[in-house]
């Protein structure tokens, strides 16, 4: 089974209302769609977004990448010899996680699709998975709205944005958590918008609130790795990363200083599901929980992610609502409120 032919092309994909957050304000996707043809005629897809101020990947970097070093890894190898291809995936560039990520998704499409299997079977697992909806970051009124509209569409999880004003944070975490039924957990998102005291002198005063937090993601700069030890050891509530770990190299060196308490895996950061899987068992070697998470991006790679998901025993959390933000219909992933469901056909069980 055989390479033959890689293709890559781009849609846009409108929002159905502006995406906000402490780094950028988003309206619509790129969405860079890949597939990996053979000579027997299965075809293996993925698909990838450029997300500038995260990734630092462009259009034109991914498309370059994609058609470049990356076709070049893979033409004419035979496509059952998974894991030595997504080796050669990883180490045909430089950085470029977008772009890997997105042909690490079409090679697990076209490998499981061989195997006539679906993806989450030749991962191997299946687990029940829930989702959370984000609330983006807004004025407080508009915060509150969204909120409540969520918790009516039977969201049990809001992932708040925060981070651009830490004073004006705390009010709009209060008037969400004043208009909401009390068994509504939160998870804050910061962005790295704030500085490591400023941090901790929110999170106490939320504390002292006792607002239903589950945690607080990436409260300081991705690389200010000392911040971030600094914020965990001197609060109570957990501290997510998920900038600040991009690899499973990233990922040790927050694990072995315990510089967090959770780990946010995205497959666009890290490379995709192969990567992830590293991530996700260093995280269970050091006895901490992971969540799988989705930059604003297609149901392609979300259907992959939660593939991901339901397979491995140390991503407990999900948050996989980037599709239900899109004017499109999701492809792949199926939800139902806050469940989550994966097509039972081969692949990623996505006809495109």
């Amino acid at each position: 089974m055989k390479i033959v032919k890689i293709e890559v092309a781009t849609e846009l994909c409108p929002l159905r209302v502006p995406f906000k957050t402490a780094l950028r304000t988003a309206y619509e996707i790129e969405n860079i769609l890949v597939k990996v043809h053979t000579d027997n005629g299965l075809m293996g897809i993925g698909a990838t977004v450029p997300t500038w101020v995260i990734t630092g990947d462009s259009k034109e970097s991914i498309v370059a990448a994609l058609e470049g070093p990356i076709t070049n890894a893979l033409l004419n190898q035979d496509a059952r010899n998974l894991n030595v291809l997504l080796l050669k995936v990883q180490k045909s560039c430089i950085n470029n996680s977008s772009a890997k990520a997105a042909i690490d998704i079409a090679l697990h499409d076209l490998f499981a699709k061989w195997l006539n299997q679906p993806l989450y079977a030749v991962l191997g697992g299946n687990k029940p998975l829930t989702t959370c909806m984000t609330i983006g970051l807004d004025d407080p009124i508009v915060m509150k709205q969204a909120a409540m509209d969520a918790v009516a569409q039977g969201f049990s999880a809001l992932k708040i944005k925060v981070g651009n004003a830490p004073d004006k944070d705390i009010e709009r975490i209060s008037t969400i958590v004043d208009a909401i039924p009390s068994h509504i957990r939160l998870r804050l998102d910061a962005n790295q918008g704030w500085k490591a005291k400023d941090a901790i002198r929110v999170i106490h005063e939320l504390e002292r609130l006792a607002f239903n937090i589950d945690w607080v993601e990436q409260p300081v700069h991705a690389k200010d790795f000392e911040g971030m030890k600094y914020v965990t050891d001197h609060v109570n509530m957990k501290i997510m990363a998920d900038e600040s770990v991009f690899s499973p190299q990233e990922a040790f060196a927050l694990l072995k200083d315990r510089c967090v308490d959770l780990l946010n895996i995205k497959l666009l950061k890290c490379g995709g599901i192969s990567e992830a899987i590293k991530i996700a068992d260093l995280g269970a070697l050091y006895g901490v929980e992971c969540m799988i998470g989705s930059m604003m991006e297609s149901s392609i790679s979300v259907t992959a992610a939660a593939h991901f998901a339901a397979s491995h025993p140390n991503v407990l959390y999900c948050d996989f609502d980037a599709p239900l933000w899109l004017t499109e219909s999701p492809r792949g992933i199926i939800y139902q409120g806050e469940d989550v469901k994966l097509p039972d056909t081969m692949g990623l069980g996505i006809i495109i």
